[in-house]
């Protein structure tokens, strides 16, 4: 089975349209993953190629169309290419000596601006030699760069190497989901519904995650349906660290499990694992100033079609209804798609991400911060709808705290 994208180093391939780019992704994959031709432009859309890039592991390689595309056609293509700075975790600039200029810099800046680390590769060095001058500059701002020749396969290894040396820290020291929360040798009990959007045979992949992670950091694990949970709960000597349930099932598995365990929901999980749970818990008391016919955007990673009482399109707009009093107006999306004027909302609800790298979801808090409007999740939000919101935060001191302290009375 595939690593999924979450857990894949996203790798963003940028440059002039013929720089190579697509070359050097083949070179790298050895595989022809992209198409590569002599006519600038080719690569249209981002092409994604999965691989293991050993000793890091999974990593997901992102070829671009070029910066410098033109036309009504390619200012598309530029815009799409811009889309995927959101999700791109290290950023690979494909240039040569003779071209590089403003693009490159536009580029450099781009990354800079949003702390995303980055090396350069000087392609088609069977062509253009090393300008001493450029090497200069970058060495001098300790930019790291590569020399390279897909037509002499000279470099590739030395590419192979810095990317490697080049990945973030936090990507190879990745947090927990919830590990950290239940300990070695402990008990977690998860709860697992099965309703029509679960894939038949098979679990959700946060779950799957869960699950996982829960197995890497020796803790034991009990998976149950709502309705197993307060029998097999009454059968334990020594009380469970933690209850995880899906958001679904909040209401009766708050009444199940006894308030001396801790609850919360995989979807809140994931607003650690995969954001900033801090903003996101902040983004939930937005709740409280909503009023009829405010507009609230709910986001989702996923393109699966809704069935029946989808969670997005049905649950939360339903129990926010409930909650305010009043009808909203409420937009959906999904998929990589943002909107680009988000300002008009006065709330954004997003899904747990768990199909996406962290850096997206990251990158979407940011936006939304930067817009002035808050922004929480699916779990938050239904566990505020129904009333259960503190408890839901009870395995979170810090989180419990923020929202603690904005609930204390003034004087």
């Amino acid at each position: 089975m595939r690593a999924p994208k979450t857990f894949r180093l996203h790798i963003g391939i940028f440059g002039r349209r013929n720089a190579g780019k697509s070359s050097i992704l083949n070179a790298l994959t050895q595989q022809d993953v992209s198409i590569v031709s002599e006519v600038a432009g080719t690569t249209t859309d981002p092409v994604e190629k999965p691989m293991e890039l050993l000793p890091l592991g999974p990593v997901l390689f992102i070829d671009t169309a070029g910066i410098d595309d033109v036309g009504d056609l390619g200012e598309k293509r530029v815009a799409k290419t811009l889309a995927v700075f959101d999700r791109t975790d290290l950023g690979v600039i494909v240039s040569n000596f003779q071209d590089w200029g403003e693009y490159e810099e536009r580029l450099m800046g781009e990354l800079k601006d949003r702390n995303i680390p980055f090396i350069i590769v000087f392609n088609k060095t069977d062509i253009y030699s090393e300008d001493l001058s450029i090497a200069s500059t970058l060495d001098s701002v300790k930019i790291k760069y590569v020399q390279t020749s897909v037509l002499k396969g000279t470099g590739i290894s030395d590419l192979r190497q810095l990317l490697l040396r080049s990945a973030p820290a936090e990507f190879i020291e990745r947090p927990t989901i919830l590990a950290d929360l239940v300990g070695a040798g402990e008990l977690a009990v998860l709860v697992v519904p099965i309703d029509k959007e679960a894939p038949k045979g098979r679990l959700i992949l946060p779950q799957v995650q869960s699950i996982r992670d829960l197995l890497d950091n020796d803790a034991f694990t009990l998976v149950v349906k709502e309705r197993e949970l307060r029998e097999a709960i009454s059968r334990f000597n020594t009380p469970p660290k933690l209850v995880v349930t899906d958001s679904q099932a909040f209401l009766k598995v708050a009444a199940d499990t006894p308030h001396e365990i801790p609850m919360t929901s995989f979807s809140i999980l994931f607003a650690r694992f995969q954001g900033d749970l801090l903003e996101m818990v902040k983004g939930a008391m937005a709740i409280d100033k909503l009023k009829t016919g405010n507009k609230v955007l709910i986001a989702e990673a996923c393109s699966h079609h809704p069935i029946g009482e989808d969670i997005g399109t049905v649950k939360i707009p339903r129990w926010l209804t409930q909650y305010v009093g009043g009808k909203l107006e409420i937009d959906s999306i999904r998929g990589h798609d943002f909107p680009a004027n988000i300002s008009e909302y006065k709330l954004i609800i997003h899904c747990g991400a768990c199909m996406w790298n962290r850096r997206e979801m990251l990158s979407r808090i940011m936006k939304a911060r930067q817009a002035k409007v808050p922004i929480t999740n699916y779990g938050l939000t239904i566990a505020y709808s129904l009333g259960i919101f503190e408890r839901a935060l009870q395995p979170f001191p810090a989180a419990l705290e923020v929202y603690k302290a904005a609930n204390q009375p003034t004087h």
